[in-house]
């Protein structure tokens, strides 16, 4: 499954940073948060294996790395956990930055990855009105969820796409195991065989 590869490398145009100055997502001395950059976790918080995803709602790579990492997570018995981060790869795909924002917005109503399920489950149909459709399934406030207001979310995915960026990504999906890049094959047995686990998950032990 290769990467998909956005046509330039700038950061993706969004509006104003908070009132007090700093980025979303950094200390007062600019350093990154972790808990900002971890939040947005999938599985058992205290997994000693993290994935790190860098993707893209409207990318079709992602959308079908999608179902293969929960699988990953989902029977790893609480041995991985995946952590999302916004990369819109804005100048191939033109509804990937309305897509970060609504699922940002949707997020700080405790629904981040219901929402991710729904702008993956239809890539086609990522335009406003059909988010507003989907936050309404999932009984969300839609007020925030597109359009002005929720560009309040646009710094934390500025500082997402930003941190890839420093971490040289340039598609998607771009995944890093326990802190190091991952480039084989995005299937649970080869995620399975870098994360050194058996197939029901847990550690191999060698002999």
């Amino acid at each position: 499954m290769a990467p998909e590869q956005p046509r330039d490398a700038h950061e993706p145009h969004v509006h104003e940073q908070p009132e007090d100055g700093h980025p979303l997502g950094t200390e007062a001395d600019g350093t990154a948060s972790e808990e900002f950059a971890e939040r947005w976790s999938y599985g058992n918080p205290e997994a000693p294996h993290t994935i790190v995803e860098f993707g893209d709602f409207e990318c079709p790579y992602c959308g079908a790395a999608k179902p293969v990492l929960h699988e990953l997570v989902s029977s790893s018995d609480g041995q991985v956990r995946l952590v999302w981060r916004h990369f819109p790869l804005y100048t191939v795909h033109p509804f990937a930055l309305t897509a970060a924002l609504a699922a940002e917005a949707a997020g700080q109503q405790g629904a981040f990855w219901p929402m991710a399920g729904q702008l993956f489950k239809h890539q086609d149909r990522l335009d406003d009105a059909s988010i507003i459709a989907y936050g309404d399934a999932l009984d969300l406030d839609t007020s925030t969820l597109v359009g002005e207001p929720a560009q309040q979310f646009a710094d934390a995915v500025r500082r997402d796409y930003a941190d890839g960026i420093a971490m040289g990504v340039h598609g998607t999906p771009t995944l890093f195991v326990d802190g190091e890049p991952y480039l084989d094959g995005v299937s649970v047995p080869d995620l399975r065989k870098a994360l050194g686990l058996s197939r029901r998950g847990t550690p191999r032990t060698f002999r």
